[in-house]
């Protein structure tokens, strides 16, 4: 069976007072999900507003990542699905 959808993650920056924070949403079509994720600028750091969104923004997508994970977990148990076997939550993918 061939399945082909496309969700959007729209992903919003805001800085304020030395710190940077992200919010990612996608809309699944059936549940919308928003992720979370900030940095925060060391005062002795040099200011490099780009290195502060990307933490911001790699944390918020790494949140809704996480989150759009257990959901499916939590659906294949609703479901009675065998699970997949554990992955690793650091390191390399492989």
């Amino acid at each position: 069976m061939s399945h082909t959808v496309e969700w959007k993650v729209h992903l919003h920056l805001f800085e304020e007072e030395g710190m940077t924070k992200a919010r990612a949403v996608v809309d699944t079509g059936t549940r919308v999900v928003t992720g979370h994720g900030a940095a925060h600028r060391n005062p002795v750091d040099p200011d490099v507003p780009e290195i502060g969104d990307e933490l911001a923004a790699g944390r918020a997508l790494y949140d809704l990542g996480r989150q759009l994970t257990n959901l499916a977990e939590r659906d294949l148990d609703g479901v009675h699905a065998p699970r997949p076997e554990p992955r690793p939550t650091v390191g390399w993918p492989m």
